[in-house]
């Protein structure tokens, strides 16, 4: 069976139980992941504490962090992936890498800049409708940057859902979203293998 190089990168709450969860659901249907600690060990019980964290150690200095750990992969053609601020970083990364097989967002995107390009990279977009941090316009918006950058993108919107919600740890999780988005999620990474 083909299977996936992903990398997936944390919330803003840092590498929890979740995030290896998540990651073994990837694995055991096939796929070869790699969960990088952009937090070096510290993880956050609320996203304020989240926040900080991230806020310390810096947007550039994550992303340094972000790089050195896909680089060694990145001749496989890699599918970047990110819960959140990790789907953020995980946008980042997949649009400088013209080897990157595709992209898969849960919870959260990133700007990017007008001379942006992502040739017909595959993109698909999982977020809570409402979500405070990805509100309507926003979305709207990155949507159209992402097409006109020429990716082929996918949103899956789940009302009433956290923002976080796959994460049964958490407040936000709505079980039925979440295993909604993982479905589909799947779905999406065997059509990349």
């Amino acid at each position: 069976m083909p299977s996936s190089t992903i990398v997936l990168f944390h919330s803003a709450y840092g590498l929890r139980p979740a995030v290896h969860a998540a990651a073994d659901r990837l694995r055991a249907a096939g796929h070869e992941v790699h969960v990088p600690d952009l937090y070096d060990g510290r993880t956050a019980e609320t996203v304020e504490e989240g926040m900080e964290i991230k806020d310390e150690i810096g947007q550039h200095e994550l992303l340094k962090r972000a790089i050195t750990a896909s680089a060694p992969l990145s001749d496989r053609g890699l599918v970047y992936a990110g819960l959140s601020l990790g789907g953020s970083i995980a946008q980042n990364l997949a649009l400088a890498d013209g080897k990157a097989r595709g992209l898969l967002l849960l919870h959260g995107t990133s700007d990017l800049a007008e001379s942006a390009t992502a040739d017909e990279l595959p993109v698909q977009l999982h977020v809570a409708d409402p979500d405070p941090f990805e509100p309507d316009d926003w979305l709207n918006a990155w949507y159209l940057r992402m097409r006109r950058a020429g990716a082929e993108v996918e949103v899956f919107r789940y009302a009433g859902a956290g923002h976080l919600y796959t994460d049964p740890e958490l407040p936000d999780y709505d079980a039925e979203a979440a295993e909604a988005t993982w479905s589909v999620a799947l779905g999406f990474l065997d059509e990349l293998a």
